[in-house]
This record gives structure tokens, C-alpha cells and sequence, in this order.
């Protein structure tokens, strides 16, 4: 039961389930991102192939669907595995949530699943079988079934970081969903599935760009190499600018509701009023720093206001530091935000009220239990240390998703420039550093997801859940085991769709 699982799981359970979970989901995320982003690019040039018949669009169309193929198997692999993974290895987790953390995942799979797989089996072999009205149809909605699917899955992300809609049922142990909607629409998962989404075009747009890039290098498929920089870059410009106001959104969310996340992103031990926003500042990479003692990072460069702006939309606006946060602090509205250990205080009122409850029915611990459920997961933790996640991990996964991104948006401008205004085959180094770009892209990406995850530890469920109560009472040996299987198996699963890319991008488009 939750009053008492901690007595029973080591922490060598915690730390293997947490390695398998991040394993997976970084492997996972290196092929869905490109699903996404080559969906956008073959329906804009089978829309091409409708609009104008020419046999060129058909060739173009068909040559980047195969390699979407490739990509698209891998990604269900993964994405299976991972979605198991909450029953094997977070059962606890899975129980506790299950009623509203379920709805989210069965709609993605019985909806959105369910409609991508239909209309991808028409889009590969409907050539010259359906109408191409109805082809074109069914490629653009494959792209959208993938992109429902994502959104559901976001969602669920979204609800962990972000906990509405819902009421805790004292009797069955378990969260019920009070207001699907909220679940579904919350600013949090709309911000979330915007940026993710537009961050994953940018990757399709990258591969796109590098691979005609690769053809131009080596003299061949221009025509074909020309036409798809046009499409790739075109999507990849106006997918960075979104991605960038997006992110200003989301990282606004962030500061209001998970402020020590946006503390440890900007390594902020100390906040106040008119904050500004670090540029870049010598954080410890390896090691948790003193913000106890320390003022703020050596060497910092900052832009003076800007931190306050992004995080209040006022220049003087007030943000709380790693510090603050951990004493307590007053908010704008003029209301106080206990210090953690009130609220450890509060969520150990709510363990015991619950386990009375539990083992008497006394109804009198009802109101006990709903006055403090706020912050029933701080009854879990022992030090108010482990409320800090890793600052160094935050700090610079955050600097090269961010300055990446910048990059990525000069790219893209740059490509499109060449492309029409120049003779772009001319330019090698420029052909040479596209490809580059990929693994640089993707860099940016998984940064983007390690700061969303690693900031808002210790908690699977933010406030109301920990870690350490939400995993399986399992062996640390079996986790530890199946952790080296999948690294084996998904890095070989890695290597083969590297490996069949290749082949396929150096085989080229099949003319009819």
C-alpha cells in the first residue's frame, strides 16, 4: 500500500527503474520525432504530385515515404516497450493513476494507433489502386494519425508535470478523473504538444535538407536534392520561429507552476525582483553546486530583466530561487508559498489521515486528508535536498537546446537563401555542414526532453507522487538485467534502421 511502500523498495530498485524508463524514452524519441517531420514534407510533395501530375512529384513523394517506413516501424518497437514499462516496472504508479493516466494512452491507442496504421498501408501500397485524391488523403492523414497519436501521449506527459482534473478517492486508493477535459485541454499539454510537435517537424526538415545536401555533394538527384532543400527548409524555418514562441509559452507554464524546474534551468539559488535571464555562467558540469552558500554561478553573463519578463511578463516581475523555493517565498498575488518543510509536515498529516482512515472509516480524517492532499507526495521525502534536481543537467541541457535552436533557425534561413538566390551545389562546405546538422538537431531534441523530465524530480506526479512510491516492488537485479537487454536491443535496432537508411538514401528514388 502507498502508507508504507518505502520500507520495502531499495534504492537501487529506484535508480535501475528510472535508467530503464530514461533508456527507453531516449531511444524512443530518436525515431518519433522524424516520423513526425517527414509526414509533414511527403504530404506537401504529394500534394504537388495532385496538383500538377508530374511523374517528378510522384518520384519525390515515394522516395521519402520509404525512408518514413523505415523510421515509423522502429518508433511502434520502442513505443511498446515503453508503455509497458508502466506496468512492470511503475505498477504502484499505474495503480494510483491508472484511472486518469489510462485515458489519455487507450485513446492513442484505439484511436489515433488505429488510424495511422489503416491509412499507412494505403499510402504504401495504394499507388495506382485508389484514386490519387484518395491517396493524397490518406498521407496526409497517416501524418495525423501520428501527430493524435503524439498528442495523446502528451497529454498523459502533460498531466504528470501538470496534475488537474481529477480527485483522490480515499476508498479505492486511487486518483479519478472529475473533468476529462481539463485533462485533455490543459494550457500545460497545449503548450507541450505545440512545442514538441513543431520540434519535431524541425528534425524531419533537417534530414530532409542533409540528405539532398548529401546527393548534391556526390553530383546526383539534383533536381530531386533542389526541390526537397525548398520544402525541408521552408517547413524547417517557419518550425524553428514556432518552436522558439512556443517555448517562451512554455517555459512561462514552467515558472508557474513548477518554479524550482525554471530555478535549476538558470541555476537561480537566490531569486528577487527584475531577475535576469543567465546567458551562460560556469555551473559545475559533474556536480550538484552549494546554492546554499553560493550567491549565484562563477562567470556569469546575464541579461538584466529578461528572466523576470519570460517568467512573470513583467520586468520586475518576481521569481524565486532554489533557495527560495526551499524556505518558502510570497508570490506576485501577495499569497505564500509554504516552505518544504511545511509542506513534508502537511504530506505526512495526509499519509496518516489516509492510514487511519484506511484502517478505521473514521470520517473524521476525511477532512484532514483532503486539507492536505495538495501535498500528500512531500509526506515521501526525507531531505528537502532531493527537491532539487540536477542543476548542472538543467542548466546546460537547456543551453544547447536553446542555442541549437538559434542555430537551426540561421540554418534554415541560409538554405533558403542558397537555394533560390544562388547556385547552392557550389557552396561545399555548406552542403558538408547540413549534414552535420542532423546529429546536432537531434541534440537539441533529447535536451529539450531531458530538461522537462530531470527538472521536475523527484516526482513522477508533480506534488502528489515521488519517485520512490511510484515504482514496482521488484529486484533491483531483474531491473538491472533488462536494462543491458534493451541497450542491446535498442541500439541494434539503431544501427539496422541507420544501416537501411543509408542504403536506401545512396540506392536514391525509384524511377518508373
Amino acid at each position: 500500500m502507498m502508507t508504507n511502500l518505502l520500507l520495502d523498495i531499495t534504492s537501487a530498485t529506484i535508480d535501475w527503474s528510472r535508467a530503464q524508463f530514461a533508456l527507453t524514452a531516449i531511444y524512443h524519441w530518436l525515431f518519433v520525432p522524424l516520423t513526425l517531420g517527414l509526414a509533414v514534407i511527403m504530404g506537401i510533395a504529394e500534394t504537388c504530385y495532385y496538383r500538377t501530375n508530374k511523374p517528378f512529384w510522384k518520384h519525390v513523394t515515394r522516395f521519402w515515404q520509404k525512408l518514413f517506413g523505415v523510421n515509423f516501424a522502429m518508433g511502434v518497437a520502442t513505443g511498446i516497450i515503453l508503455e509497458f514499462e508502466f506496468g512492470t516496472n511503475w505498477s504502484n504508479y499505474s495503480w494510483f493513476v491508472g484511472d486518469v493516466f489510462g485515458a489519455p494512452l487507450a485513446i492513442e491507442g484505439i484511436l489515433a494507433f488505429f488510424m495511422e496504421s489503416t491509412f499507412v498501408a494505403v499510402m504504401f501500397f495504394g499507388w495506382d489502386k485508389v484514386s490519387r485524391g484518395f491517396h493524397l488523403a490518406s498521407t496526409w492523414l497517416t501524418g495525423l494519425g501520428a501527430t493524435i497519436s503524439a498528442w495523446w501521449i502528451l497529454v498523459a506527459n502533460a498531466w504528470m508535470q501538470y496534475p488537474v482534473g481529477q480527485e483522490f478517492n480515499p476508498d479505492t486508493m486511487r486518483f479519478e478523473m472529475t473533468s476529462f477535459m481539463d485533462v485533455a485541454l490543459s494550457p500545460f499539454a497545449i503548450n507541450k504538444f505545440t512545442h514538441t510537435v513543431t520540434s519535431s517537424w524541425i528534425i524531419g526538415a533537417t534530414f530532409v535538407v542533409a540528405v539532398s545536401c548529401w546527393y548534391l555533394l556526390k553530383k546526383r538527384e539534383t533536381q530531386l536534392a533542389k526541390a526537397s532543400i525548398k520544402m525541408g527548409a521552408g517547413v524547417g524555418l517557419i518550425a524553428t520561429l514556432l518552436a522558439a514562441m512556443t517555448g517562451d509559452n512554455s517555459a512561462y507554464r514552467v515558472a508557474q507552476v513548477q518554479p524550482m524546474k525554471l530555478a535549476a534551468m538558470e541555476a537561480l539559488y537566490n531569486g528577487g525582483n527584475g531577475e535576469s535571464l543567465t546567458a551562460i555562467a560556469a555551473v559545475h558540469p559533474f556536480q550538484q553546486p552549494d546554492y546554499e552558500n553560493e550567491q549565484e554561478p562563477a562567470m556569469r553573463i546575464a541579461i538584466p530583466n529578461m528572466l523576470s519578463f519570460l517568467a512573470t511578463r513583467t520586468a520586475d516581475g518576481y521569481v524565486p530561487g532554489v533557495n527560495d523555493i526551499l524556505k518558502g517565498y510570497t508570490k506576485e498575488d501577495g499569497t505564500r508559498e509554504p516552505s518544504v518543510q511545511e509542506k513534508i509536515a502537511r504530506g505526512k498529516k495526509a499519509i496518516v489521515a489516509l492510514k487511519t482512515y484506511r484502517e478505521t472509516k473514521a470520517k473524521d480524517q476525511l477532512p484532514i486528508l483532503r486539507e492536505n492532499m495538495k501535498y500528500f507526495g512531500y509526506g515521501y521525502i526525507k531531505d528537502a535536498k532531493e527537491l532539487v534536481p540536477s542543476i548542472p543537467i538543467c542548466f546546460y541541457a537547456f543551453r544547447l537546446m536553446v542555442g541549437v535552436g538559434c542555430l537551426l533557425i540561421l540554418f534554415f534561413a541560409l538554405s533558403l537563401f542558397l537555394v533560390y538566390k544562388k547556385e547552392i551545389a557550389q557552396y561545399r562546405w555548406f552542403l558538408i555542414f547540413a549534414i552535420i546538422m542532423i546529429p546536432l538537431a537531434y541534440i537539441a531534441s533529447e535536451s529539450g526532453w531531458i530538461v522537462a523530465e530531470i527538472g521536475r524530480q523527484p516526482w513522477t506526479i508533480q506534488d502528489l507522487l515521488p519517485v520512490s512510491a511510484a515504482i514496482s516492488d521488484i529486484e533491483a537485479g531483474s531491473v538491472a538485467t533488462t536494462f543491458f537487454i534493451f541497450l542491446a536491443l535498442f541500439t541494434t535496432m539503431l544501427a539496422v534502421e541507420i544501416s537501411i537508411l543509408v542504403k536506401q538514401i545512396k540506392k536514391g528514388p525509384e524511377y518508373e
